[in-house]
């Protein structure tokens, strides 16, 4: 096996925005919203060697009348150079560690973006990728067993179906 080799080549802020669909209208009312955060992460081949990894937040703060506050989405991306990996060690260095480096800066984004909207500051919480990863493989194993079996029931059925109409073709003659 070729030599293991992990470097970071880039780290950069792929894609920004800031709304506050209700102008100045949010600031009339109490500031306790509701915030709900959607995370998801995304890799691209570059190249043989060369892979963007970018991680994705939306973050949604609703006041109790269910208006939104504000709508900060973020795509905070990195290019990684990852050789000598195999496939399963290669997925995991996209789900976990690449996340883990990019975290931060994701994370000092949404925090700067938010007080520049005259909200008080939102620190996201540390998240740990290699449980979510983990969930997510465990998650993706209970679905392939749950497929499997739906496919020998599915093969079973058939094979009845088969016997069947051979049963009442072999009766015919």
């Amino acid at each position: 096996m070729a030599e293991q080799n992990f470097a970071i080549q880039r780290i950069y802020l792929k894609d920004v925005s800031f709304e506050t669909p209700t102008g100045a209208e949010v600031f009339k009312t109490a500031w306790k919203p509701k915030v709900q955060l959607d995370m998801n992460t995304r890799t691209e081949k570059l190249d043989d060697t060369l892979f963007e990894v970018t991680l994705t937040f939306t973050i949604t703060a609703k006041l109790e009348n269910e208006q939104v506050g504000f709508l900060c989405e973020i795509q905070q991306a990195g290019i990684f150079q990852c050789q000598g990996f195999s496939q399963d060690q290669l997925r995991q260095l996209h789900a976990v560690n690449c996340p883990d480096i990019l975290f931060p800066y994701a994370r000092e984004t949404v925090d700067a973006l938010v007080t520049r909207g005259s909200f008080p500051p939102l620190m996201l919480a540390p998240m740990n990728f290699d449980a979510l990863f983990r969930q997510a493989m465990a998650k993706q194993e209970q679905q392939k067993a749950a497929d499997a079996t739906i496919n020998l029931l599915t093969l079973i059925g058939g094979c009845r179906i088969v016997q069947r109409c051979l049963n009442k073709t072999v009766g015919k003659y």
